[in-house]
């Protein structure tokens, strides 16, 4: 079934979800989901709506025009159109840890998603071999402060030239510039342990079990400018008990980083999400 998806961010006021509908409606389409919600702070009113196509009078490729005219400037809409036939390229990044990769590669190998993994892309060459396991294009680009600037522009080509949609970081053991997120605003996703700002560097498990913390999570998110502030799309925790060893600790910290990450990931993909100031709206 092909399906047209609309996520839309407006003032709220009376009305609105009434137009948007019947715009579906009176066109011929099959409403298939509609999820909504209303920030009562500021008064926003968000929207998800899905609906088939088969006997929808707009054509595809005109819908986005009559939306904007017929809802988007009515109420002073911003919106944005998708469509369910889309396969998403992503752009995975990694540094030595696995476990994030594996889970991504599953997931779009049994075709949980409508993506396709396009390259992966790492500070350390010895993770081509699990690139070519997949059958997947491999760049190794060593980084250091000399040559940063230098890598990433050379990274920023080749992801246009490939179409990239998403850069997937994970477990990229790298501070990207402002300039590559900003570049990419909105389209790269990170996971990491949920332990920050607490417990950094290289061995957090270690550090949180010597403090004795009772749980663990992950959280995932949009990367912006700020380290580890951007828009929040999924997390979870796992309690801890006493018998657990510190690796223990690892292996669940990393079952809990895949699954929300990879949660996180579908999300997207689904257009589910709607950024609002510095925080994610999930649609679902």
């Amino acid at each position: 079934m092909l399906t047209a998806i609309v996520k839309l961010t407006c003032q709220d006021r009376p009305g609105i979800v009434h137009e948007v509908t019947s715009f579906v409606l009176s066109n011929g389409g099959n409403i298939i989901r509609v999820h909504q919600c209303i920030d009562q702070l500021d008064g926003m009113f968000f929207m998800r709506i899905e609906w088939d196509l088969e006997n929808f009078l707009i054509p595809r490729g005109s819908i986005e025009e009559y939306f904007g005219t017929l809802i988007g400037k009515k109420f002073d809409v911003d919106f944005e159109l998708s469509f369910s036939d889309k396969v998403y390229k992503l752009a995975v990044f990694v540094t030595k840890s696995t476990h994030c990769l594996f889970d991504i590669m599953q997931r779009c190998m049994i075709r949980e998603w409508n993506a396709e993994v396009s390259v992966i892309i790492s500070n350390h060459a010895k993770m081509k071999r699990y690139a070519d396991m997949f059958g997947v294009p491999f760049y190794h680009f060593p980084i250091n402060k000399e040559n940063k600037t230098e890598q990433e522009q050379k990274e920023t080509e080749l992801l246009e030239e490939l179409g990239i949609d998403y850069i997937l970081l994970a477990k990229y053991m790298q501070i990207l510039s402002p300039q590559f997120v900003d570049h990419f605003a909105h389209r790269v996703i990170n996971i990491h342990h949920s332990f920050l700002p607490s417990f950094k560097g290289a061995d957090p498990y270690r550090a949180a079990y010597l403090k004795g913390v009772k749980i663990i999570g992950a959280t995932s998110h949009f990367v912006t400018s700020d380290l580890d502030e951007g828009p929040i799309i999924d997390q979870d925790v796992r309690r801890i008990n006493s018998n657990e060893t510190i690796d223990d600790l690892i292996k669940n910290g990393r079952n809990v980083e895949k699954l929300v990450f990879s949660r996180a990931i579908g999300l997207v993909l689904a257009n589910s999400v709607i950024i609002y100031k510095n925080r994610t709206i999930l649609l679902e």
